[in-house]
């Protein structure tokens, strides 16, 4: 199945259902601890991840290939950024955002901070979820160490090119290789919960809808 249908496909569906379809599927969690939370708004984000690895150093550098692959990766893609949980500096900041909204990529997924919350609510309104906020920066603490590499993110390992599904449920991470199953099973776990959630209403019964469904 092409990007772009599995994009639209993972739009329409429950991110609920694309967390169990992931367990199911992939044998694996496919969602990400509860503090990767959006901090801008509450936007849905689909696409492929980019992802940045970094990691602790002295040295004053600037965040080189996170900035390279914002202006490289292409236009819909999800920024990926693992920093091991560190929560005292902001790996991503106005400056990224602006570079981020001029690329057309649809939102950021961090293991570390955020900052300049004010900017990019009032200037942007682009989605981004992160572990903490903080006005620390990371030059002179960490640098980045290379792109598109797997990358530990909120507890799950994100490789590139998985399709990252993230709105105020969560953020989660669908397999690349098994993104069509996923897709087909979330549209059916979908489907048999409008079923389900009808006959409880017409019902007035919780029981009778989980005795006949079976799931809950």
């Amino acid at each position: 199945m092409e990007l772009a249908t599995l994009i639209k496909g993972f739009e329409t569906v429950a991110t609920a259902s694309v967390a169990d379809a992931v367990d199911q599927i992939a044998g694996v969690r496919g969602y990400m601890d509860e503090s990767i939370k959006p901090r801008i708004n509450d936007k849905k984000i689909v696409g492929p991840a980019v992802t940045i690895l970094e990691a602790p150093t002295h040295e004053k550098v600037p965040p080189q290939h996170a900035l390279d692959a914002i202006d490289e990766s292409p236009a819909g893609s999800v920024i990926v950024i693992g920093i091991f949980g560190e929560t005292n500096v902001a790996v991503w900041g106005g400056l990224m955002t602006a570079g981020a909204v001029a690329n057309e990529h649809v939102g950021a997924i961090l293991d570390g901070g955020v900052r300049d919350l004010t900017e990019i609510r009032r200037d942007y309104d682009f989605p981004i979820y992160s572990r903490s906020v903080s006005p620390g920066t990371t030059v002179g603490r960490f640098t980045t160490l290379a792109a598109n590499v797997p990358v530990d993110c909120g507890g799950v390992k994100v490789h590139p090119g998985d399709i990252i599904v993230a709105d105020i449920d969560g953020v989660i991470v669908v397999p690349r290789d098994h993104a069509e199953a996923v897709l087909k099973l979330s549209q059916e776990i979908d489907e048999r919960e409008l079923e389900q959630a009808r006959l409880i209403i017409g019902e007035k019964s919780l029981r009778k809808g989980l005795a006949k469904y079976g799931r809950i």
